[in-house]
């Protein structure tokens, strides 16, 4: 399997890191990291994955995250789409499935009402509704900032920014099929808001929740979400 490393540029002279994973095939899959991530650890093994069921398979770190440039306070919703716009953009590729993990999900939930050539969304654990994060908008509003046990910070003008995202747009528009795989002990992102998800899209949706995971998934979970994942894609 051949790994090609990019640096790929994105606004005000900085670039974004991405790995392409290449299949001889015309199927692409592109996945978005979670919050506090980056695009190594388990995405790894699941681009390998992709590429053994066919799929060029793309990994990339969001502005501010891993090796690609910028400052975390910085990044937004709008820059991380901005990023995965100019990543796919790169490649080009006439259509492809877009997989996002936790706050990547939400990435990727906004990023296909945008984007005609995505045909359908993956998602683990994703954030929806902005209810997710009240609970850093409330430490913004009293001191300035919030900042995660990694030293990350985000600040007001993050939630700005996130405001003009509402998931009653994407409930609205988006037209691809969806795969939702949440695990019901999950203590950062509430399935419930999966659960509302499923029931407000218009969309065919396949729902999965997972027994006894939290946010971050088990190897078992992990191989049953990748088994489910390419199932499903077959009969997408």
């Amino acid at each position: 399997m051949t790994e090609t490393t990019h640096r790929i540029p994105v606004a005000n002279g900085e670039a974004v890191a991405a790995v392409h994973h290449d299949a001889p095939s015309d199927n692409w899959l592109v996945f978005c990291h979670g919050f506090l991530s980056d695009k190594h650890g388990s995405y790894e093994h699941r681009c390998q994955r992709a590429v053994e069921e066919g799929y060029n398979a793309v990994r990339f770190d969001f502005r501010g995250c891993g090796e690609s440039d910028g400052r975390f306070v910085d990044q937004t919703l709008s820059t991380k789409l901005a990023d995965l716009r100019a990543v796919v953009d790169q490649f080009d590729p006439e259509s492809y499935v877009l997989f996002g993990s936790s706050f990547g999900g939400k990435v990727a939930f906004h990023a296909a009402v945008q984007d005609p050539r995505i045909e359908a969304v993956v998602t683990r654990a994703p954030v929806t509704y902005n209810d997710a994060f009240e609970a850093y908008r409330t430490a913004v509003e009293h001191d300035g900032e919030y900042q995660f046990e990694t030293g990350d910070r985000i600040d007001q003008r993050f939630f700005e920014d996130f405001e003009t995202y509402r998931f009653a747009d994407v409930e609205a528009e988006l037209d691809v099929p969806v795969a939702i795989f949440h695990g019901r002990a999950d203590d950062s992102v509430d399935i419930a808001h999966s659960l509302e998800a499923v029931a407000q899209l218009e969309t065919d949706v396949l729902f999965e929740a997972f027994a006894t995971d939290g946010h971050r998934f088990s190897r078992p979970a992990e191989a049953r979400l990748l088994e489910r994942l390419y199932h499903w894609l077959e009969t997408q």
